[in-house]
């Protein structure tokens, strides 16, 4: 039972981040609640905790997995779409520069996740090599490179 009660409080202490996360992905409200819900479902179901070391990257994990999994079987989805936004749904994505949230749209995914997952979801970089189940360096230079090509876009942008 104590097991359970830390799987709980994590999940709650964790609501905000995991809905942004899924957003991030599919970019619909609904979808992302229904992402979340399953993520929390599939948590509890397989909840071991002599298995889960990080309960939090452990859910990050599920949920990215979740997501991705959505996005393939719905494939009314691109990974990290840049598309039409309602005007309600740009003022709770939070993103406070918009020049910024339209540059990270257009993006790669690869790098547009990580960027998401270290900046604005507030998580280490090994806890996002685990949720992504990818090399730390992998996760590292990813990092870096989008870092830089981010850079770079704003300074062309500030040019013209």
């Amino acid at each position: 039972m104590k097991e359970i009660n830390l799987l709980e409080n994590s999940i709650l202490e964790n609501k905000n981040g995991l809905y942004r996360l899924a957003y991030s992905y599919v970019r619909n409200k609904e979808d992302s609640l229904d992402i979340v819900q399953e993520t929390i479902y599939k948590a509890f179901k397989n909840y071991k905790p002599d298995k889960v070391t990080n309960i939090r990257a452990w859910l990050y994990g599920i949920l990215a997995n979740t997501a991705i999994d959505t996005i393939r079987k719905n494939k009314k989805y691109i990974l990290c779409e840049n598309g039409d936004i309602s005007e309600k749904e740009k003022y709770f994505d939070n993103y406070e520069n918009i020049d910024l949230h339209n540059l990270l749209n257009e993006m790669e995914p690869k790098y547009k996740e990580i960027i998401v997952m270290r900046y604005f979801q507030d998580l280490k970089i090994d806890e996002i090599a685990e949720i992504l189940d990818l090399n730390l360096n992998t996760v590292k230079s990813r990092l870096y490179k989008g870092l830089k090509k981010l850079k770079m876009e704003i300074t062309a942008k500030e040019v013209l």
